[in-house]
């Protein structure tokens, strides 16, 4: 399998997950969920380009990427709201997440494959690229849930469901995680 295959696989493997951590019914939680795993993205793309990876210099590639991103943390406080709020906030947040999932990882196959390392980037040239893959993403995001069609579904509502579990105390995070991966492997 060529890298480039290999990073694509890697790169939908973790839009997926992303638009799955969208979906966690509790605000900032959904965030911090799909930071760590745009994080787990960026060191399995290091280490397919060879590139040396450290936590920090991840994190810092990320930050300078995403920024705050004030429509994921919108949508994240949406959630908070009773009823409606969760919905759209899911939803919105799911799309948001997995658009800006697929952009870090192209920006970093871009970079990576052209010698760059995590302590050489040029922010605002990388912030430029990460603007339009972010555009791109939301294409390749709703394509892969209308791809999926009623499974993707399903298994989105079925994770909404486990997330209110694990909030309500009945699943503990083992419980859950192990849940959520069998989930998305069926994806």
């Amino acid at each position: 399998m060529s890298q480039n295959t290999q990073a694509e696989a890697i790169i939908r493997t973790h839009v997926l997950w992303a638009m799955g951590g969208g979906l966690i019914p509790i605000p900032l939680v959904d965030f911090a969920a799909v930071t760590a795993i745009q994080l787990e993205m960026l060191q399995q793309l290091a280490q397919l380009y060879g590139v040396d990876y450290s936590k920090s210099n991840g994190k810092a590639f990320v930050s300078a990427l995403t920024g705050t991103s004030l429509a994921r943390l919108g949508a994240s406080f949406l959630k908070a709201l009773p009823g409606v709020g969760t919905l759209v906030g899911g939803a919105s947040m799911a799309l948001t997440s997995g658009a800006s999932t697929y952009a870090v990882g192209q920006v970093a196959v871009n970079h990576f494959s052209n010698s760059g390392t995590l302590n050489n980037f040029v922010e605002d040239q990388l912030k430029t690229i990460y603007d339009s893959a972010f555009e791109r993403g939301k294409t390749y995001v709703s394509d892969l849930e209308n791809d999926k069609g009623d499974d993707a579904a399903k298994i989105f509502q079925t994770l909404e469901q486990l997330g209110k579990l694990k909030e309500q105390g009945v699943l503990t995070e083992e419980e859950f995680q192990a849940k959520k991966q069998e989930l998305l492997s069926r994806l």
